[in-house]
């Protein structure tokens, strides 16, 4: 699948403008991961924008979000590591991100949204105003966008064996590339 298509089907299965922008975001954060450790770009990009492809099916049964979107894209023929990528990023099931695509769309899924909240808090509210700095300090405020689980984007220093300042300066500097798409 190509990154045009990926789009098209993440539009198809998305009707919430900012769930689709949250997946443009992992999409773009997993691509420049992906060039950062010499990986696939392509399908590293592809599994950032189709990992909550089910989201909105399995919105009230956590217990079935991202089983659901592995199956659906597992029965369209994507790549397994794609696959048991999106399914291990949910942490619900408690499976252990095993690959390197897996450990990255673990951590990144959170910390994008950990972006997007300081940079809503920034007075021009644009995300090329926001530092590292900016995300570091919120990041150790437990009550800032308590749904960015601190601890999974933490895991970025074992699983990926990258600090937390590099980590957050390659993914938001991939948001930023992105800004306009991203609103932000």
């Amino acid at each position: 699948m190509d990154r045009e298509k990926a789009i098209e089907l993440l539009e198809k299965n998305i009707q919430s403008k900012n769930l689709v922008k949250h997946c443009l975001a992992v999409g773009a954060s997993m691509k420049k991961l992906a060039e950062h450790f010499e990986q696939n770009v392509e399908d590293w990009e592809i599994c950032g924008f189709l990992h909550d492809i089910d989201y909105e099916q399995t919105k009230d049964d956590a217990s079935q979000h991202s089983k659901v979107g592995s199956k659906m894209l597992e029965e369209l023929g994507i790549e397994k590591e794609i696959c048991q990528a999106v399914l291990t990023h949910n942490e619900y099931h408690n499976i252990k991100p095993e690959s390197l695509m897996a450990k990255a769309l673990f951590c990144v899924d959170p910390l994008t949204g950990l972006i997007v909240a300081s940079t809503l808090v920034l007075p021009s509210k644009k995300i090329n105003a926001l530092k590292p700095e900016n995300i570091l300090n919120r990041f150790k405020e437990k009550a800032f966008a308590r749904g960015a689980n601190r601890e999974i984007i933490k895991k970025c220093e074992d699983y990926l064996d990258i600090s937390l300042q590099k980590f957050v300066e390659i993914v938001l500097s991939a948001m930023q590339e992105i800004a306009n798409e991203l609103e932000l």
